[in-house]
């Protein structure tokens, strides 16, 4: 960090243009993007994301993180962030946590259900190791086996350590954790099971401060609504009653 940034009023400015100015003509970087948080009189903070090419390697996406790692490592006042193949990624000064996003970010780029995600360092009172992680996917089955992937041991996606917040959402779904970072596995079998006999236009599983999780369900209109709503709240009893909702599609 330069003196002049350890001494300017608005220091999330002038940690932005530091940043800009060391990765500019990086190659394989086709944008970088800078966030400026002005906080208070010679305090601040700022957000810098390298945009890399498309196309760019595997191997030099790892190189690059390796020296974002470096960086961040020396300017604890500033978030590196990467790009790469419609997965972005924050990038820590601990190196461990630093190989762990990157194996993540090479399975969430080889699964053809995934379109983008955002994977970022997110510490909560005593929970500092804290990713949050959203994914956009192509469908809602696509969605849901993601999410399962990533939260219930899947085979395809390395899970990160410490507490991890996800969401996943796809076209009709709309997935994130419960209440406690966990796997809502009622929310999730509700669902399932209005599912395995009904068509189901939307649905989102959410987080609730009172039961964990909570699931909406809309039911194509020619569904039987009651009968799907049986199924859901028979699959999910430990919910409890406004935890669970079932609704019939209004459209015609």
């Amino acid at each position: 960090m330069s003196w002049l940034t350890g001494c300017a009023i608005d220091k999330g400015t002038a940690l932005a243009a530091d940043f800009e100015e060391e990765w500019a003509g990086t190659p394989d970087v086709a944008k970088i993007h800078t966030t400026k948080n002005n906080t208070l009189p010679f305090k601040g903070t700022s957000d810098g994301t390298l945009i890399l090419k498309e196309g760019t390697s595997a191997d030099r996406v790892t190189k690059l993180a390796g020296e974002m790692r470096q960086y961040v490592a020396r300017h604890d006042k500033i978030t590196g962030r990467i790009t790469a193949d419609g997965i972005t990624f924050t990038v820590v000064a601990d190196e461990r946590r630093t190989h762990e996003v990157l194996a993540l970010w090479r399975s969430l780029t080889a699964d053809d259900q995934v379109v983008n995600a955002d994977i970022y360092d997110s510490p909560w009172k005593e929970a500092t190791d804290r990713w949050r992680i959203e994914v956009t996917a192509v469908d809602a089955g696509g969605a849901l086996a993601v999410f399962k992937d990533m939260l219930a041991e899947g085979d395809r996606h390395r899970t990160l350590s410490g507490v991890m917040v996800l969401k996943v959402t796809g076209p009709g779904l709309f997935v994130e954790t419960d209440f406690n970072n966990g796997f809502p596995a009622e929310a999730i079998a509700a669902y399932e099971a209005v599912l395995a006999q009904y068509p189901v236009t939307g649905a989102g599983v959410r987080r609730d401060a009172v039961s964990g999780s909570a699931v909406s369900i809309v039911v194509a209109q020619r569904a039987d609504r009651d009968h799907a709503d049986e199924l859901a709240r028979r699959a999910a009893p430990n919910l409890g009653a406004a935890a669970v909702k079932v609704t019939s599609d209004s459209r015609h």
